[in-house]
């Protein structure tokens, strides 16, 4: 399948430099307007997100996600490996420029984010037992009346599933296993693929059980870990956030790496990578928000932090961290590939670093491959109905294991591909929708 790559190259090259950056962009500061700046309400945002509990032990009301683990089965799917290894591919192929522009798809994404997530609440469908169904395909098909463009979203969902939530996690889960443990990728491969079949024997409450206790445990411990290392670094913070800025709008021709970068190609890294962590107008956090409890403002705001956590903060974090590891020490990432940027930086922790990080990508891994497998049931569920959900998850675990062997650099070219039509196809669909978006109070 080598041959594949040279070809998605060129389709996202066109795709990625220039037309669609500036549509997101634009999409983000248009939905910004559109909602009053609904940053502002932040602050809000994050304590509803701890205070409202989950609704999975009342057993009187339909199996399904409570507000809590709706959010944690969103950042389940977003708090990836795109959070470490696409963040060190970003300011290895951008310069550390991309960070800045990473940090501003997340803090302007949370608009399109809280847009996107309304919609699907206010009109998601109420099954016969009382649950509930939505997402953009909902929307697509009821509000506007596009069954075709429905049924292409929903395939592209679905095909996002199998290759953005499963083989970018897998594929990352045996080469860092292989790296730092010298574990075979084969029986890897085998054993993650077990793993989730085991995992996914609970259903969707089981998955937003599961989400609910791996997401604060794993974000707090790779945020520890950086915060440690930030601290051991602290003399060139400064220093880091002063290249970060500066390289953000270089416009000199510099081959990148942590020297610099253009600033169209620290843009096209920053912003995609973003894009890719956060999800933000992709459509995929809508469908979990239509599976909650809360209310359409309410929840909305909820889901919305989950950008600010993935892109500002914990992408922001890691993208820091290299930078600053760079600016110790000079020819650190020599002989590194692009992906292990962050390791390379992790090594400068007094303790096994490496390992700790290697802990890390495995447990962000497992998380979003529940997370997107959530997704894609949705989305089969649509497509073909409840009953063929049974299949899905057996294709999807097989995957699990063809995606844990294939290249990562078709990998990250296919998840590119799927997350720019996914998102041109979405905000298509919520631009048509905007005179039904209400402001947050």
């Amino acid at each position: 399948m080598s041959f594949l790559c040279p070809i998605l190259q060129t389709v996202n090259s066109v795709f990625w430099n220039g037309p669609l950056l500036l549509f997101l962009l634009f999409t983000h500061l248009y939905f910004t307007k559109k909602t009053g700046f609904v940053q502002r309400m932040l602050p809000k945002a994050l304590r509803l997100s701890v205070s409202v509990p989950s609704d999975s032990a009342d057993t009187s009301k339909p199996a399904g996600l409570g507000a809590f683990a709706s959010l944690a089965t969103t950042l389940a799917a977003t708090l990836g490996t795109g959070n470490i290894i696409g963040l060190s591919t970003a300011v290895a192929l951008g310069g550390p420029g991309a960070v800045f522009w990473c940090w501003v798809t997340g803090f302007l994404g949370m608009a399109t984010s809280y847009t996107e997530c309304f919609l699907s609440l206010k009109f998601r469908e109420t099954r016969a037992d009382g649950s509930f169904c939505g997402g953009p395909m909902y929307l697509l098909r009821n509000q506007l009346h596009r069954p075709k463009t429905a049924r292409f979203y929903a395939y592209l969902l679905l095909a996002s599933a199998f290759c953005v939530g499963c083989s970018t996690q897998s594929r990352a889960v045996t080469e860092t296993l292989h790296t730092l443990f010298d574990l075979p990728e084969f029986p890897v491969g085998v054993c993650l693929a077990l793993v989730i079949t085991i995992a996914l024997l609970g259903g969707i409450t089981g998955i937003g059980t599961l989400c609910s206790f791996l997401v604060p445990f794993m974000g707090g411990f790779f945020l520890l870990s950086c915060i440690i290392l930030l601290f051991l670094l602290r003399n060139q913070v400064l220093d880091a956030l002063k290249l970060i800025l500066s390289s953000a709008f270089s416009f000199s021709s510099v081959t990148g790496g942590l020297l610099g970068s253009s600033f169209l190609l620290a843009a096209r890294q920053g912003i995609a990578r973003g894009l890719f962590t956060n999800e933000a107008g992709l459509g995929s956090a809508p469908v979990a928000a239509a599976n909650s409890s809360g209310s359409s403002k309410e929840q909305a705001l909820v889901l919305m932090s989950a950008t600010f956590w993935d892109t500002v903060v914990m992408c922001g974090i890691t993208g820091l961290v290299i930078v600053c590891a760079g600016l110790a020490v000079p020819g650190l990432f020599d002989g590194y590939a692009p992906g292990d940027y962050t390791l390379a930086a992790f090594t400068l922790l007094p303790f096994a670093g490496d390992k700790l990080l290697g802990i890390a990508i495995v447990l962000f891994a497992v998380a979003t491959l529940l997370g997107w497998c959530f997704f894609g049931e949705k989305a089969v569920e649509f497509l073909f109905g409840a009953n063929q959900i049974t299949y899905y998850r057996f294709l999807y675990c097989l995957m699990v294991f063809f995606g844990s062997q294939m290249t990562m650099n078709l990998v990250w070219e296919l998840s590119d591909l799927f997350n720019g039509l996914m998102f041109v196809t979405n905000v298509f669909c919520i631009f048509l929708l905007r005179k039904n978006i209400e402001r947050p109070s």
